[in-house]
């Protein structure tokens, strides 16, 4: 008899286990592009510090056309050239694809003697009007002087 409980807990755990890592349903997501003017003022004095603060302020044209304002804080390597990370979060308000409202973005960029990784990504649960449920990414252009993004993002259900 206890051979046969031991099997009815193991089911029982698996099946909770199955419903518990179930993968959610993928939202249907939509690229928006444009370009954005962006204007970084140092809070700090002194240039070469290897801790840094500055203020962001962006105006985006295109897919999403509207402002932002936001903090970074920078970090840089005294020893190896080319070697820096950044965080920053900044508040983002305006019309995208249509649709008004405000949401927060958080980035995470690292730098290792040259090469680059930016993750910019939109805060959980921070999109308020008609930008209730906003989920996604944002990736930024730089050519030839000019800033551009792509924005993956998707609007699902509000909380």
């Amino acid at each position: 008899m206890s051979a046969i409980l031991m099997l009815i807990c193991a089911l029982v755990f698996n099946v909770a286990a199955f419903i518990q890592t179930k993968p959610k349903q993928e939202k249907a997501m939509t690229k928006a592009r444009g370009t954005f003017e962006v204007k970084l003022s140092p809070q700090d004095e002194g240039a070469d510090m290897p801790l840094a603060r500055m203020t962001i302020d962006k105006e985006f044209q295109g897919d999403l056309v509207g402002t932002s304002k936001g903090q970074m804080l920078t970090a840089s390597s005294s020893s190896v050239k080319n070697s820096a990370g950044y965080v920053a979060i900044e508040k983002v308000t305006g019309t995208l694809n249509g649709r008004r409202g405000s949401f927060y973005l958080q980035h995470n960029g690292v730098m290792t003697r040259g090469v680059g990784e930016l993750r910019i990504t939109v805060i959980p649960d921070s999109g308020t009007d008609q930008l209730a449920g906003l989920s996604g990414k944002m990736n930024i252009i730089i050519a030839e002087g000019k800033h551009s993004y792509e924005f993956e993002y998707a609007i699902g259900e509000q909380p």
